[in-house]
């Protein structure tokens, strides 16, 4: 074995130049990204934007990717950050779309109460909750993906979910 991640070879050969590679290394990325970026942002228009310019980030950087670590941590954590850089300009206003969040239109109400107060999250604490709940990355990829210590991810998580508890109780009651 040569030590390199199945993600290892594609950066390997997108390193020297073979656009089919690069393209590959997006396609099985992009949509990860994007979800992270859209529930982070709320807003299509800044998820478009920070997955852009994380991927242009990341394809420019492609040097400093450690070649035996999966592609998906490292490239969500470039367009996550790029997401929390963009939402801590205005704040963003909420743009609820069912095909996004796969709700039918009868749980619509309720989904939009969920995205609502996922957005009124601290953005530290919204990044670990989608990363981890939608993403579905492990807390060790969430770590990773977001450069903090795994035991950080956990507690960010416990009170994000705590305040979503909260949140959701006083919209229901």
């Amino acid at each position: 074995m040569d030590g390199l991640s199945p993600d290892g070879r594609l950066v390997t050969r997108a390193r020297d130049g073979d656009a089919r590679a690069a393209d590959e290394l997006a396609e099985l990325h992009v949509r990860a990204a994007w979800r992270a970026a859209y529930a982070v942002t709320g807003r299509r228009d800044l998820a478009d934007d920070a997955v852009q310019d994380g991927f242009e980030r990341a394809f420019g950087a492609l040097d400093q990717f450690d070649l035996s670590r999966p592609f998906a941590p490292w490239i969500v954590r470039i367009v996550v950050n790029r997401a929390l850089t963009l939402v801590t300009r205005p704040p963003p206003s909420v743009e609820f779309d069912e095909t996004v969040h796969g709700v039918m239109e009868d749980g619509a109400e309720a989904a939009r109460e969920v995205v609502d107060a996922l957005m009124r999250l601290d953005p530290d604490r919204r990044a670990v909750v989608v990363l981890r709940v939608v993403v579905g990355l492990s807390p060790d990829e969430t770590a990773a993906a977001l450069g903090i210590p795994v035991g950080t991810v956990h507690s960010r998580q416990h009170r994000a979910l705590a305040d979503l508890r909260r949140a959701l109780e006083v919209t229901a009651g």
